[in-house]
Parts: C-alpha cells; sequence; structure tokens
C-alpha cells in the first residue's frame, strides 16, 4: 500500500489532475505524533468559493485515517499539491447542516462514500480546505 501511494503521489504531482478516474490531490500534512512530514493521495470534490472538500472515509473502517490525526495535530501545516502547484490552505472539519450539505454533494457524485458509511459506526469527518 505504501509503494502503490508513493508511486500515485509522484503521477499527481507530476502530472495532476485525476488518478483512477477520480479528482486527487496531494495531501501534505505533519505526524501528529512523528513530526514526520507525510504525503497522502486523496481524492477531492468541489466545495463552495474554490474551495476542495475532502472525506476521511478509510472504506468505512472503524477508524478515521491517519492523515485526519495529522491534519487535526497540526492544522497550520497543511499544505496540498494539486494542478502541478503546492498551496497552503486552511482545513476545517464541516458539522451539522454544513456537514450535511456536503456529504450530499460527495455521495451524489461518489456514490460509494455512502456505502462506506453503512460500514461503521462513526460519522465520516468532511474536511474543507482553503487556499491561504
Amino acid at each position: 500500500m505504501r509503494w502503490g501511494n508513493k508511486q500515485a503521489v509522484k503521477r499527481i504531482r507530476r502530472k495532476g489532475g485525476k488518478f483512477f478516474g477520480a479528482n486527487v490531490l496531494v495531501l501534505n500534512t505533519i505526524g501528529h505524533r512523528t513530526g514526520a512530514e507525510r504525503s497522502t493521495p486523496v481524492g477531492w470534490h468541489s466545495g463552495d468559493d474554490g474551495t476542495w472538500l475532502i472525506v476521511a472515509s478509510a472504506g468505512g473502517g472503524p477508524r478515521n485515517p491517519a492523515w485526519y490525526y495529522n491534519v487535526a495535530g497540526n492544522p497550520d501545516k497543511v499544505t496540498i499539491d494539486i494542478d502541478r502547484r503546492r498551496v497552503t490552505v486552511i482545513p476545517e472539519q464541516l458539522h451539522g447542516a454544513e456537514r450535511d450539505r456536503a456529504w450530499k454533494v460527495i455521495t451524489t457524485e461518489s456514490p460509494q462514500f455512502a456505502q462506506y458509511e453503512t460500514k461503521t459506526d462513526r460519522q465520516i469527518p468532511v474536511i474543507r480546505l482553503t487556499a491561504q
């Protein structure tokens, strides 16, 4: 899995755009426990006003993905690589009606996310990334 992610990160940084038909960006974080730089390919959806929405689905697993904790632990050190450029972003977890509206957009565009929600007891976090 790590090797595959590493290859995906290289390709996304080099070519940008889509990966296996999905909009994908590289999420750059600092490990919340290790302090090490981390780069993770993450699918994204368009948010309001040019923002990006990412989903901490972990494929419907019982826990959030590691990158979620890295974003929460170091929100001031998050960047993304998208369209062959690096952008410093402000991450914000959506809640309530705002999350529900975003979730509807996401599950309409990518129905697999609705299936992930049925696999887990947790509410799957939706994070809005806004360019700084």
